[in-house]
């Protein structure tokens, strides 16, 4: 039942709502959830919220584009039950989370800059193509090179510095997807399938996992290609920016609503 000492800060379902730009069936839905204190009922049984809890959703909508709805959800819940310490292990968490993309991205840039295709010389051109029957790959800019240029798994193993069977492996873990040629069935490897390969290899060279590599060299399938995915690692960097200037946001926001000490009778 709300206490007289709460009658002069009753705030509706409706002045939450339209201050926090929110429905009200929200405002009771957030309530239900846990991510409100419990609101004081009035003798005719309609919720009586407080200063406290307007506080509350101002520090979960905060925490949102930062950490995302679950875990704002899940941090607002625990700092409403006095256990703080998930509260700020869930944060954690998020920023974890964001360090791990910084370092994936940064893994990118580097692999991407450090992409280098050596030309073959005529003369193992020649041989691969008399010796293996593949068609010699010598695009200066291989990343624009035209799809009917193709090479076998033996000659991009040489390229690259690894072995068949470690192509085998990435081809497994979804990391390079090369073509099958319809007279042989042998693998082939087409530019965009050597661009991959060359990336993996960098990545891997930077202690990554194929899973991991597998997610990057999505991104760049993705993009459309290296060119394309200047502007998508780019949009990418701002989105990191974006997110950790959220997460500065949503604490300072949460370090307001966990220094709000409840008055006497206010939930």
């Amino acid at each position: 039942m709300l206490k007289k000492s709460q009658t002069r800060d009753r705030l509706r379902p409706v002045d939450l709502a339209r201050a926090y730009g929110v429905s009200t069936q929200a405002v009771r839905n957030y309530e239900a959830a846990g991510i409100l204190p419990p609101a004081a009922r009035t003798r005719s049984g309609y919720r009586a919220y407080t200063p406290r809890h307007a506080r509350a959703l101002a520090a979960f909508l905060a925490l949102v584009p930062g950490y995302g709805h679950p875990r704002a959800a899940a941090i607002m819940r625990a700092v409403n039950r006095g256990d703080t310490a998930t509260a700020y292990a869930l944060i954690d968490e998020g920023h974890a989370e964001l360090l791990a993309d910084r370092r994936t991205l940064a893994a990118v840039e580097t692999a991407v800059a450090d992409l280098v295709l050596p030309s073959p010389s005529p003369g193992e051109a020649s041989r691969a193509a008399s010796s293996r029957g593949e068609v010699p790959f010598q695009a200066a800019s291989w990343g624009e090179a035209s799809p009917r240029r193709e090479l076998f798994v033996g000659a991009v193993a040489r390229r690259l510095g690894v072995r068949p069977a470690t192509l085998r492996k990435w081809e497994r873990a979804g990391v390079v997807q090369p073509q099958r040629d319809r007279r042989t069935g042998y693998r082939v490897y087409r530019p965009a399938d050597l661009r991959d390969a060359l990336l993996a290899r960098q990545l891997r060279r930077g202690g990554y996992r194929l899973h991991q590599i597998a997610a990057v060299i999505a991104q760049v399938r993705a993009a459309g290609g290296m060119a394309a995915l200047e502007s998508t690692l780019a949009d990418w960097r701002d989105r990191h920016l974006a997110r950790g200037r959220a997460m500065l946001s949503g604490a300072a926001a949460l370090d307001a609503y966990l220094g709000d000490r409840p008055a006497d009778g206010e939930g």
